[in-house]
């Protein structure tokens, strides 16, 4: 008895030092490894990679698809929606370039500005919910009813594109994916910094994977004959996935587990889970300590801006202007797009699964930036001049460009759960620099849609008709 009182004793203290070193997930030392927590510590990696994947699949496949919404009219036929080309064959004579009337930039802008603006708010203003009106609910709880918004506003967002009969009803979709995404990369990622930070980059490959089952999953459904309608509409079962990783899934911290009989060291565990439920992040800072921690967190931040807005002048203002005439018998323009984006969306998976093998500690010496922009000026004269010949050439371009993307985002929110050691800093930091990757996307939006119009009015020589 008197053993096992010592045990007992020596679980508790063990527990408590480990909440001490870590928000939730701690590395366990020898007296713990008899307990199996390395099986919930996979299920959380694999959970934060699910929620990474869906949560980022919606924007992903909206733009991909960015060019067959805007090339295409919304018609009705006896009651069937169909698809009807907007461009024919003689308007490519008198348009060489094959210029849609408006940019893809359009859909980029509809598919990031209300993204833009839950990231904006979202990490102010959740806390203040919980504070004042959800004061006694429980982490799980608040997290729940924001995931649960996310999953409807996923469905929602494939629904509606993919039953849309015009034009401006298939931008609405976008704009309800556009909620979801920014929503659900703000929850998870603030939701993260209650777990052990290798979960950081599960979700960013997550979201990388996104980028590449997402292109490859609409290019490879509509080029074996699914209309882009029935494809969208396929693709119901992704916020079903994120559901099923959520609530299934994942290992949440305030749940007590006990893997024994019911034992003094399960009591223990469940008095620890109480302790960290009471340590809630969101109600640690005040609204006023927030604002005061935003200008320590642009060194994160403005990087991130920088690189987005090259990344997605290239992606939305560029990419759809890059037309191989010759290559029009295995691939036309609209899967020369498509496939532009998958191979950008396979360099970004790559690099954001990089993290644990490949770190960036000096975000701002790196050439991240420089490099980044000099792919701009070689796809901008490109777009203009047509002076690349080959479309392998372009896909090695913007394979590099995914590459350098990838690596400055998981670099960043890597970094900030390194650097930020107070658990309420680090929740908050890793909600707010969410907005700058979509404040560069946003003003790549805008820069995208006049480039494109005058790109298009640029007569071009005949050598390239």
């Amino acid at each position: 008895m008197e053993q096992n009182g010592e045990d007992s004793h020596s679980s508790s203290d063990d527990y408590e030092t480990a909440v001490e070193i870590t928000p939730l997930q701690s590395q366990n030392n020898a007296k713990e490894d008899t307990v199996p927590r390395g099986k919930e510590q996979w299920q959380n990696l694999l959970a934060f990679w699910i929620l990474g994947l869906t949560n980022n699949f919606g924007y992903v496949v909206m733009l991909s698809a960015a060019h067959d919404i805007l090339s295409h009219d919304f018609t009705q036929d006896n009651g069937n929606v169909s698809f009807q080309s907007s461009w024919s064959t003689a308007n490519t004579t008198t348009n060489p370039r094959d210029c849609n009337t408006v940019s893809t930039g359009a859909v980029l802008l509809a598919d990031i500005v209300p993204a833009l603006v839950i990231k904006m708010f979202a990490p102010f203003m959740c806390s203040y919910i919980q504070c004042t009106i959800l004061t006694d609910t429980s982490l799980i709880h608040l997290y729940s009813l924001r995931v649960s918004a996310v999953v409807v506003l996923c469905s929602c967002s494939f629904a509606i594109v993919g039953a849309a009969t015009s034009r401006t009803m298939a931008i609405v979709g976008v704009v309800f994916a556009s909620a979801a995404s920014g929503l659900g990369e703000t929850s998870f990622l603030q939701y993260a910094a209650n777990f052990h930070r290798n979960v950081l980059s599960t979700w960013s490959s997550g979201t990388g994977g996104a980028g590449v089952f997402g292109a490859l999953a609409y290019a490879v459904l509509t080029s074996v004959g699914l209309t882009p309608r029935n494809s969208l509409l396929s693709m119901l079962l992704v916020p079903i996935a994120m559901a099923l990783g959520f609530w299934v899934l994942l290992k949440h911290p305030h749940e007590p587990q006990c893997w024994t009989d019911c034992s003094n060291s399960c009591h223990v565990r469940e008095e620890g889970e109480r302790i960290l439920s009471a340590r809630d992040p969101p109600a640690s800072l005040s609204l006023a300590h927030k604002f005061q921690a935003i200008p320590s967190l642009l060194r994160y931040m403005v990087p991130l801006t920088v690189v987005y807005i090259a990344e997605y002048v290239i992606n939305q203002g560029l990419l759809e202007l890059i037309y191989f005439p010759q290559e029009k018998m295995w691939l036309n323009h609209h899967e020369q797009y498509r496939w532009y984006q998958v191979i950008y969306q396979v360099g970004v998976f790559v690099s954001r699964s990089s993290v644990n093998c490949v770190h960036i500690h000096h975000i701002w010496k790196t050439s991240v930036l420089q490099v980044t922009w000099i792919n701009v000026v070689l796809l901008l004269t490109c777009a203009i001049f047509w002076w690349i010949r080959s479309i392998w050439l372009v896909f090695v371009l913007v394979l590099w460009e995914g590459l350098l993307g990838g690596a400055a985002y998981v670099n960043t929110f890597y970094k900030i759960s390194q650097e930020q050691v107070d658990d309420a800093h680090k929740e908050f930091a890793m909600g707010m620099t969410t907005f700058g990757d979509s404040m560069g996307v946003t003003i790549a939006g805008f820069i995208a849609i006049p480039l494109h119009n005058v790109i298009c009015s640029l007569p071009l020589s005949r050598s390239h008709k």
